[in-house]
């Protein structure tokens, strides 16, 4: 036997890698970080293309690919070139009957000539008037042959591709043939209608006239799409036309068809498809620029691609509400890009494919959503971002290495102190009494360590001396429980000056600090507009702003204290994030009450609820967006009954200075 290896050409390379997912949600957290939602981060991500796959189109690629198509197809040629033709053709049958009939001088002659004067203008009619003339001239009745060979063949071609071809050596068998294939056709649908249609006829169907499609149905449907698109693009052809054009060619298909013996057969499969198929753009117009004329079934094989082409320009764009990829009909894509463009569109589609099944994103009720999962890693990512920003010190050193057995294992170890509370480092101190002390003699009364010495070699229990110098103890770090109030600004302004995604960002950050770093911690997000609410950490990523009017801060604080009450022996943390003064509070009805420029009532109930926080011996730090002269007098304010701290941070180092304080405060409980 022998075998030969090569390059793999069909379809994707079996043996890749698989795609690493997360590189794709780590794309859409830039753009969720950024400011945007899941669903439009999802479908900036598919236009865009893979990560990392530079081999591979993505939709906006496919959409230029689809649109240059579009432009060339227009510019191909006009749709009248039949008609041209077939003008051509009819005035060269007379010209060369009018050369046979002018030397002859008899009255049979000049009558004829007259016959020929009064002839129709419209070339439909005036072959009517023809079929019936008995042509003096052989050349001229050949021509007219041809002619009507011609319309023959380019009628039934704009019905069923490949007609033309098989039909280009026309006999009354191959047109009888054409007449029972439609007869079948036509009884095949009609049985379809009746529930009574099987796979087996449609089988024994294309074992008769399977030569006269080359598209090669699998299928009734199949073989249902394509004439349905094809009788589509004859509708829209005729409708593109000038009336006096569409008159003319609409006599010269029915000429042709009663002359073939075909129109009731092709009336009956008209009105079947489009029954079938109404949703197909049947009579709307195209414009074709082209100079060049195109015959009936190369105008409606252009026309039929055209309509591909728009309706999978749709699918492509992604902009209507709940789209998917799935909408993206994969045989048009092969048809108008070839069989790569279908291994992309399949990558796109593993994707958001993957996204779901591996837990990153949920469908709910039509709404694209990130998980908790998704949330988490979008929590982490942000973090990373504001660690990167700060400096190497000042990244979260929080440890106390004297913390006591309290603490948690930090998973190093050192020295025993007389006092000390930590567990015994067992290992490391057997280690510091075989290298000070070594074996001991049998019987000495110590430690007794079996065979890990490995000092025995014959598997007896060996013993080891100890000093009060070889103990160590494992080291521990102090971790004080905290309960972390993020207050966060979601009125209107917030968007309106460019500072929401750094917000947003922020608050994932902290959530995923808290999370990973402090999870004895009780951390609580709020956000607030003209009421305040408790966001959930799986909410923050596809949270939006409000469009709304308020900066509800007492509403906030009101919540935030309730958090800090259920947690009385934590350590309280109160950060404020914010870009305009309080300009509305909580009435005692529960209503919100909104007022510019602020109310002296709502400016009196939120520095209350700032003395409360005081008495709960909680520090708010606010965080200023703006540098509005009544914003800075407000927090002033705050800082100077509750003695917290002032930061006016740029949007884009926002993440940083709360982060950095939160490390901050926590150090220093």
């Amino acid at each position: 036997m022998a075998f030969r290896y090569g390059e793999y050409h069909d379809g994707p390379d079996p043996l890749a890698p698989p795609y690493d997912v997360r590189a794709a949600l780590d794309e859409m957290g830039d753009a969720i970080l950024s400011g945007s939602t899941p669903v439009h981060a999802l479908r900036d991500l598919l236009k865009r293309g893979l990560p990392g796959a530079q081999d591979r189109r993505g939709l906006d690629d496919m959409l230029r690919e689809v649109r240059r198509r579009r432009r060339d197809l227009r510019e191909r040629g006009r749709l009248d070139g039949t008609l041209e033709k077939a003008r051509a053709l009819l005035d060269k049958a007379i010209g060369q009957e009018r050369a046979e009939l002018f030397p002859d001088p008899s009255d049979e002659a000049r009558l004829r000539e007259a016959e020929l004067d009064g002839l129709p203008e419209d070339t439909a009619g005036a072959i009517q008037e023809l079929s019936t003339y008995e042509w003096r001239s052989s050349a001229a009745r050949q021509t007219f042959e041809e002619l009507r060979d011609l319309l023959r063949r380019e009628v039934l071609d704009s019905q069923f591709r490949g007609l033309r071809d098989a039909l280009a050596n026309p006999d009354p068998e191959a047109m009888e043939r054409v007449r029972q294939m439609m007869a079948e056709l036509n009884d095949m649908l009609d049985k379809d209608s009746r529930g009574q249609h099987t796979q087996a006829d449609f089988d024994a169907f294309m074992g008769k006239y399977g030569d006269l499609f080359p598209e090669k149905p699998r299928n009734l449907e199949e073989l249902v799409d394509i004439l349905a698109r094809r009788a589509a693009a004859t509708q829209r052809m005729l409708a593109s036309m000038t009336p006096r054009q569409r008159e003319e060619l609409a006599g010269l298909i029915n000429q042709t068809l009663d002359q073939a013996g075909l129109s009731d057969e092709m009336r009956r499969l008209g009105e079947a498809l489009y029954a079938r198929r109404p949703d197909l753009a049947w009579n709307a117009p195209e414009r074709l620029t082209g100079e060049e004329p195109l015959g009936m079934g190369d105008a409606v094989t252009a026309l039929e691609e055209l309509a591909d082409l728009t309706q999978l320009e749709t699918a492509l764009r992604q902009d209507y509400p709940g789209a998917r990829l799935d909408d993206i009909d994969e045989s048009a894509v092969r048809r108008a890009l070839g069989r790569s463009a279908v291994d992309d569109l399949e990558a796109l589609k593993r994707i958001e494919r993957e996204l779901e099944e591996q837990g990153y994103l949920l469908r709910r009720r039509g709404k694209l959503e990130l998980t908790p999962k998704a949330v988490r890693r979008l929590g982490e990512t942000a973090l990373r971002r504001v660690f990167s920003s700060l400096d190497a010190g000042r990244r979260g050193d929080h440890d106390q290495h004297d913390a006591g057995s309290a603490g948690e294992l930090t998973g190093s170890s050192r020295p025993w102190r007389f006092g000390d509370e930590q567990p015994i480092d067992v290992v490391r101190t057997l280690v510091n009494g075989v290298r000070s002390g070594g074996v001991a003699a049998p019987g000495t009364a110590v430690r007794d360590a079996g065979a890990a010495s490995g000092a025995a070699g014959s598997g007896g229990r060996v013993a080891v001396r100890l000093s009060v110098d070889d103990f160590e103890v494992a080291e521990t770090e102090r971790r004080t429980a905290a309960a972390v109030c993020l207050l966060v600004d979601l009125s209107y302004s917030m968007a309106l000056r460019g500072t929401w995604a750094a917000a947003k960002q922020t608050a994932l950050a902290l959530q995923a600090l808290v999370a990973s770093k402090f999870p004895q911690d009780a951390v609580q997000i709020i956000g607030f507009s003209n009421y305040a609410r408790v966001l959930q950490p799986d909410e923050l990523a596809g949270l939006d702003w409000d469009m709304v009017q308020g900066t509800n801060l007492h509403h906030a604080l009101l919540i935030a204290g309730r958090h800090l009450d259920r947690h009385p022996d934590f350590e309280p943390v109160v950060l404020v994030v914010t870009d305009g003064e309080p300009t509305a509070h909580l009435m005692r009805n529960g209503r919100s009450a909104f007022e510019w420029p602020p109310s002296h009532e709502t400016l009196e109930l939120t520095l209350a609820e700032v003395d409360k926080m005081t008495r709960r011996r909680a520090t708010i730090n606010v965080f200023m967006l703006a540098a509005d002269d009544r914003l800075k007098e407000f927090v002033d304010e705050v800082a100077r009954r509750n003695g917290g701290r002032v930061f006016s941070p740029s949007a884009e180092r926002l993440g940083e200075y709360v982060v950095s304080d939160f490390l901050r405060l926590r150090r220093a409980r």
